[in-house]
């Protein structure tokens, strides 16, 4: 998916700005226009996990040109963000791992213990080491 930015030019006093109009809240900056478009790829992201998380619908993006064209852009510069497809997709998913019989046990004391399946233990281990 192509996400449309708008960029807020900096100067020598101030940053770059940068929003996403098709993600409510989105925005980031950066010294420089290409620090600030990094910088938007990454809240994006950010943005999609934190959704995803809340069970919330991933909106569509926009074109660029009915950015370009918004009430409130004049004098900004434009460019887009491609996401992976896969950062979206939050379809459980079977799968087969290997673990010593030792290590299995700590994991399903530690899952029960937070009162959580192996599977969920695992998820939010992984998640919260992002």
């Amino acid at each position: 998916m192509i996400y449309p930015i708008a960029i807020e030019i900096g100067n020598a006093e101030t940053a770059y700005g940068v929003v996403v109009p098709d993600l409510p809240g989105c925005f980031s900056a950066g010294d420089t226009m290409d620090e600030a478009i990094k910088n938007a790829g990454e809240a994006i992201y950010a943005w999609i996990e934190a959704a995803l998380d809340a069970g919330e619908e991933i909106p569509k993006p926009s074109s660029l040109e009915s950015v370009r064209r918004e009430p409130g852009f004049e004098g900004w510069a434009f460019g887009i963000i491609d996401v992976d497809a896969a950062a979206l997709d939050a379809t459980p998913e079977r799968v087969n791992i290997i673990l010593p019989r030792r290590v299995l046990r700590l994991l399903d004391a530690k899952a029960r213990s937070n009162g959580e399946s192996r599977s969920g233990y695992i998820a939010h281990l992984a998640l919260a080491a992002e």
